[in-house]
């Protein structure tokens, strides 16, 4: 199965990989080339700082384009799926203890950001509002323990 991505999510990946390849591997490999002009590698520390620069980015490279490659990109603008949650949607929330309010919006497992309020089709709190309509109430079993909220409203906003 591919996995989901949204067209923001799709773009953000891009720009990093986009970003990695023509400003930070030529950054490292000139790094690279100027500690190896200091002479002795067994104790360079620069040297060894710059390959291992280099390890990550060429890692994270290769996984970004493995990911593109594999995803999905879902337009969440032209999903109309109206008051149900389904990927891409956003998600108001109001806590009925403390009618305390949250919004997140659903997205794929590779663009997932809790700071962004951006959560993980898979994670726990997706789970449980994927199907359900604006105006049902659903219980989440957090870490922190079950919290039961209402969904006060559904939004498919790119």
């Amino acid at each position: 199965m591919r996995a989901p991505l949204t067209v923001k999510g799709a773009q953000r990946l891009r720009a990093e990989l986009e970003e990695l390849k023509s400003v930070k591997r030529p950054a490292v490999i000139h790094a690279i080339s100027e500690a190896r002009a200091h002479g002795d590698l067994k104790e360079n520390a620069e040297y060894h700082a710059a390959r291992e620069q280099q390890s990550f980015i060429e890692g994270r490279i290769k996984q970004l384009e493995s990911e593109l490659s594999h995803a999905q990109v879902i337009d969440i603008a032209a999903l109309n799926a109206g008051s149900r949650v389904v990927f891409g949607a956003t998600v108001e929330l109001a806590d009925t203890e403390t009618d305390e309010e949250r919004t997140y919006q659903i997205v794929g497992d590779l663009e997932a950001d809790i700071k962004q309020g951006l959560i993980a089709i898979s994670s726990p709190v997706a789970r449980a509002l994927i199907g359900k309509h604006e105006g049902d109430s659903v219980t989440i079993e957090a870490p922190g323990g079950t919290r039961e909220y209402d969904i006060v409203g559904v939004s498919y906003v790119a």
